[in-house]
């Protein structure tokens, strides 16, 4: 069983994935703003929380592309209604 099978099974989709995505750079964002401010360490160390918080975007991006693509596929493979619409006359193949 693939990773992404068992990610999708427990119930997340790639817009689950999208929105953490987006989180992770709003919350780079607020943990650089915090440590500038909070912190007297200096834009040195603002900068390692904002890139370390950040670097989780990406994943997350790949992630939800990775679920898309499984959502995409997962309905065909089921014979599903959606596969029924896809074709031409209502009729599968």
């Amino acid at each position: 069983m693939t990773i992404v099978r068992r990610i999708h099974e427990a119930g997340i989709t790639s817009e689950h994935a999208y929105a953490a995505a987006f989180g992770s750079i709003g919350l780079s964002l607020l943990s650089w703003i915090a440590s500038m401010k909070a912190e007297q360490a200096g834009v040195e160390r603002a900068d390692r929380w904002g890139i370390f918080v950040g670097e989780w975007a990406p994943t997350f991006f790949g992630l939800g592309l990775a679920l898309a693509g499984y959502e995409r596929e997962a309905p065909a493979a089921k014979g599903s209604r959606s596969t029924w619409l896809d074709h031409p006359g209502g009729k599968t193949a």
